[in-house]
């Protein structure tokens, strides 16, 4: 006598779901592309970081993206428009790992939460709850060093180290007056949440819009040049739009070192800068800078990924 043998479905896993399991391999190589796409990025527009955190400090002086860089060459001499590359280097290396490794971490955790059915029905909810949550322990590494990278760009000439080491052991040193290690973490959690999950957002959507409405054939048939160009296009306009939403928060966390501000709470800071400023002053240039830089992050980060065998993001 036979029985008919019971076959039993394996759950749903999102890690599983993919072209790529997504193991510790996976995450670890995220979390890796995320260094370089992030660290390199942010390195590589520092004198356009320089010249925006003065804009903000100082509007009055600093005027304009091209005016600017002439003032601060003219006044301090061409290395000037480096001040901070050290501390940026290391701080969103850091921050990017996170950014990256623990979005993909979180989207797959959030996922396998509520379930194969309502991952699919919710999904732009998904990746909003991964790339804040992503976002939340990010900054929480970026923190101290954006606070020195912000106090190098933004101190008068001579009033303060612009070398990564001995800015960094004065901050430490005066953490009584500069709030260091994580004084700006309320401002930076309030620039860096929304930029990230409307980074993440828009970008998904993009992305998606790119492969249903432009290159409708399945994304797998196109070559990875033409995916690479459309992750760079999505990234780039994603950019555009975080750098609007999180504009006013920027220009906190650059106000915050100002010396006239020591001591000022963030709404104070807030109320006697205006709502026009804070919105406006050095939005111009902080749009070219974080399209571009959003831009070439998802590049690079999706160039590595194709390159160690992941596939690009998004998509069908």
């Amino acid at each position: 006598m036979t029985s008919a043998a019971t076959i039993i479905k394996a759950p749903w896993d999102a890690r599983l779901a993919g072209p790529v399991p997504h193991d510790t391999t996976y995450y670890a190589k995220c979390f890796g592309s995320g260094i370089v796409a992030c660290g390199a990025t942010h390195t590589l527009i520092t004198p356009l970081d320089v010249t925006k955190c003065s804009m903000q400090v100082n509007p009055a002086k600093y005027k304009g993206l091209g005016q600017g860089l002439r003032t601060i060459i003219s006044e301090e001499g061409a290395r000037a428009i480096w001040k901070g590359w050290g501390p940026t280097a290391v701080g969103y290396s850091a921050q990017g790992a996170f950014k990256f490794g623990l979005y993909e971490f979180f989207k797959d955790t959030y996922s396998n939460l509520v379930g194969e059915e309502n991952a699919a029905k919710y999904k732009p909810l998904i990746w909003c709850a991964g790339s804040a949550s992503a976002e939340f322990f990010a900054d929480l590494a970026l923190c101290p060093l954006e606070m020195t990278k912000v106090k190098v760009q933004t101190s008068a000439v001579g009033t303060f180290p612009t070398a990564f080491g001995p800015a960094l052991s004065q901050m430490m040193a005066r953490r009584a007056e500069t709030g260091f290690p994580y004084g700006s973490i309320g401002p930076l959690w309030a620039r860096q949440i929304p930029y990230n999950v409307s980074k993440f957002f828009f970008f998904e959507q993009i992305v998606s819009g790119f492969y249903t409405y432009v290159f409708t054939k399945p994304k797998d048939s196109y070559s990875k040049t033409t995916q690479l160009g459309v992750t760079f296009a999505s990234g780039y306009l994603a950019g555009v739009v975080c750098a609007v939403v999180s504009h006013p928060a920027d220009s906190i966390v650059s106000l915050m070192s100002k010396p006239d501000n020591k001591g000022k709470s963030v709404g104070q800071i807030a109320r006697e800068t205006g709502a026009k400023r804070l919105f406006t002053g050095g939005l111009g240039t902080r749009v070219l800078m974080i399209g571009t830089l959003t831009g070439l992050q998802w590049w690079i980060y999706d160039s590595l990924k194709a390159f160690l065998g992941l596939g690009t993001s998004g998509g069908k």
